[in-house]
């Protein structure tokens, strides 16, 4: 899943370890989440919208699913 993160993270000036800290992960799961590994939970999800004030469509996009929509 693709996701602006890195981008929202770097925009406040925070590393990997702080965003980590604010969400309660661990700065892997934040590299893990940015390089696209890992997909957050919903609940997590929510946290990362929440703290950078945005909706969650704005911060992650589901590209496989836009592709598959666009084929139909």
């Amino acid at each position: 899943m693709h996701n602006r993160l890195k981008e929202l993270r770097a925009a406040h000036g925070w590393s990997q370890a702080v965003l980590g800290d604010h969400l309660d992960i661990s700065r892997q799961s934040v590299n893990a989440i940015e390089t696209g590994r890992y997909d957050p939970s919903l609940p997590l999800a929510f946290k990362i919208a929440r703290l950078f004030g945005e909706p969650i469509e704005a911060i992650f996009d589901d590209e496989e699913n836009d592709q598959a929509v666009a084929a139909q």
